[in-house]
């Protein structure tokens, strides 16, 4: 398996979409809308995170720059979906059991029986398996949204990104 399989990332302020894609594909990514690029430097490195960033800038700073810090740099004009596909393939990742796409936490399944007062009636009615993320509580279940998401994940695993040309 592949060192980064089991790595963290971090998503520069740019990378809000990356970082849910991450989540859904089981990866575990740290992305905050108005971090400044030491701070989530600093938080990278305490946390023993690889750096995903846009951003040309951030990528001049000696510890990113000189490579004591892993970092991927995103090219820009990639849709979501492609950014992601471009991760699998330059970091060798696959996907893994979906995190929640809201915080990142992970899903647990729950019985039934406990989500009757949560879950659309409806939906309850037709659904046997539900899960909770263990940090916000959001209630999750196979339905037609997550056959969708599990598509466009199959997809990014079958048409990786190729990388950017070097001048």
């Amino acid at each position: 398996m592949h060192e980064c399989e089991h790595k963290r990332f971090a998503c520069d302020a740019m990378l809000g979409g990356l970082a849910r894609w991450l989540w859904a594909a089981g990866h575990e990514a740290f992305w905050q809308a108005d971090i400044q690029d030491w701070d989530l430097i600093r938080l990278a490195r305490h946390e023993n995170r690889v750096l995903l960033s846009s951003d040309t800038g951030i990528f001049k700073i000696g510890i990113v720059r000189d490579g004591l810090l892993p970092a991927l740099f995103i090219p820009h004009g990639l849709s979501k979906i492609a950014q992601l596909s471009y991760v699998f393939e330059r970091l060798s990742l696959s996907v893994r059991d979906p995190r929640c796409m809201a915080c990142g936490g992970e899903l647990a399944a729950i019985p039934k029986m406990t989500v009757k007062h949560r879950a659309p009636p409806r939906t309850y009615a037709w659904v046997e398996e539900f899960f909770e993320c263990t940090l916000c509580k959001q209630l999750f279940w196979k339905g037609t949204h997550w056959r969708r998401i599990e598509t466009a994940l199959a997809q990014t695993q079958v048409k990786a990104v190729p990388p950017p040309q070097q001048a």
